[in-house]
């Protein structure tokens, strides 16, 4: 896709923080003087991204993604060309942000009832993301695939996700066993040199492999490989997906918050934690933006629910992400939101124009509850409720703020999926936590390893086996 700078600007992605002010909320908002006290927390979070974008030992590497992947990308259009060509069925086997950036790019730029559309007017084979290892999820989806037909994009940087590696044996015995290649039906995504992938591979005689950047995390990652591939077998423009994130970047150089997008909103979502805020909302106004709400959801817990400072001091911060969608949880979130305890911020990702339009023809002109709706379009409606929404949310003193996308596209995914990275590092870097471990997911998969047996794990195997037999409270 090019685009001129004139529809460059037509697509901008902006911040509209009206509904957090006073002005519009009286006491329960915050004065530009409140906001201000902490601007020099937020220019210091702003220096500190800025000093070390790039860092691969800091897992910074994904600041760069946008720039440095010009032939990454060349190879990746090369061989999606071939998938499509080759196989009826792309499946992705990961877990985490290995499986929630492809499905929220899939649902955010492909035809909704994308696999249900005949061959001829699809972009691509038919797409699934086999997210878990729910042993029904998997029976099932071999239900509906030909391993035969299908080529596995086998996602993980260690090669020794448990998941993923589970999801993979399971493959690779059933491509055996119906007489093919493994080889010729997977594609890795995985570490440049070391890790069980690598290994694998060698075995295999060497796997079409792509490389998961040393500087770049699981949830940071849509925009490397892990993400593009997927994207690009899907017929998505990663081309003008990048230049949308390389858009967002350009406008988020600048150290004032009211200039810069990812630093309003992180510091917006900073001034509501330490306003006893701990849950955030994310609420889009379009099925196409559902998923990004999954994405979103890791990307902020992870990231920001530390329970110590860079200084090793306690701290227990973050904020509890809460998926909602437009208008669906009008009818079963919303009475919480206007009503309930004030713990929550709101945020509305809202579409300028959408693809379809869709009148609403005229009808039941007897019943004026019906009648009024005639003439209209469903744009016009969705719109209508969400901005209603949020005038109700601001008329009981809730905070809340929008995220404006003038359309879903490849340029405006790109610029809302960067902006949300940069706000997670301004965030983190307010926080002054490391956003980019996970020691808490880390305790969950040792375990893990220790109840099925993997060396090294004896003594947690007992201490887990003895937790176990302690249970006396069961109803």
């Amino acid at each position: 896709m090019k685009l001129s700078e004139e529809r460059r600007k037509a697509l901008r992605v902006t911040v509209d923080y009206t509904n957090v002010t006073d002005k519009y909320l009286g006491a329960k908002g915050y004065s530009e003087g409140r906001i201000n006290k902490y601007k020099s927390i937020a220019r210091a979070a702003h220096a500190y991204v800025a000093e070390n974008r790039g860092k691969d030992e800091l897992f910074m590497g994904w600041t760069e993604l946008p720039y440095n992947q010009d032939e990454i990308v060349a190879d990746i259009l090369n061989t999606a060309k071939f998938v499509r060509k080759t196989f009826d069925n792309f499946v992705v086997l990961g877990i985490g942000g290995s499986a929630l950036g492809p499905t929220m790019a899939f649902n955010a730029l492909c035809h909704l009832h994308y696999n249900d559309l005949p061959k001829s007017k699809r972009k691509g084979p038919r797409f699934y993301v086999e997210d878990n290892v729910d042993p029904v999820r998997m029976k099932e989806l071999l239900d509906v695939i030909d391993v035969k037909k299908t080529c596995f994009n086998v996602i993980s940087k260690s090669g020794a996700t448990s998941e993923t590696m589970t999801q993979y044996l399971i493959i690779a015995d059933l491509l055996k066993k119906a007489g093919e290649n493994v080889k010729d039906h997977v594609i890795f995504t995985t570490d440049a040199a070391k890790g069980n992938l690598v290994k694998i591979s060698e075995e295999l005689g060497g796997v079409k492999s792509y490389v998961l950047p040393d500087g770049v995390g699981g949830r940071f990652s849509e925009l490397c490989p892990v993400g593009l591939l997927p994207a690009a077998v899907l017929g998505i423009d990663i081309k003008t997906l990048l230049k949308g994130a390389a858009y967002m970047d350009k406008l988020c150089k600048v150290s004032d918050y009211k200039k810069n997008p990812a630093l309003c909103c992180a510091l917006i979502q900073f001034v509501a934690m330490r306003d006893g805020k701990n849950i955030g909302v994310m609420m889009p106004y379009s099925d196409n933006l559902r998923y990004v709400s999954d994405w979103y959801a890791q990307l902020w817990a992870e990231s920001l629910g530390k329970n110590l400072t860079l200084r090793g001091e306690e701290c227990n911060v973050g904020q509890t992400p809460v998926k909602a969608l437009g208008v669906t949880d009008q009818h079963s979130q919303v009475q919480l939101y206007t009503e309930g305890p004030y713990d929550k911020i709101v945020t509305f990702l809202s579409v300028g124009s959408y693809k379809e339009k869709f009148p609403i023809p005229h009808g039941c002109e007897n019943i004026p509850d019906v009648s009024f709706l005639g003439g209209h379009t469903m744009e016009e409606l969705i719109q209508a409720e969400n901005k209603a929404t949020a005038y109700a949310l601001t008329k009981a003193g809730r905070l809340n703020y929008t995220i404006n996308l003038p359309e879903v596209n490849e340029f405006t995914l790109g610029q809302l999926l960067f902006l949300f990275e940069l706000q997670t590092a301004y965030a983190g870097a307010m926080l002054n936590v490391n956003t980019y471990n996970q020691p808490g997911v880390e305790a969950g998969k040792k375990a893990t390893f220790a109840l099925l047996g993997k060396p090294g794990y004896a003594e947690q195997k007992k201490e887990l086996d003895g937790a176990a037999s302690d249970y006396e409270y069961i109803v």
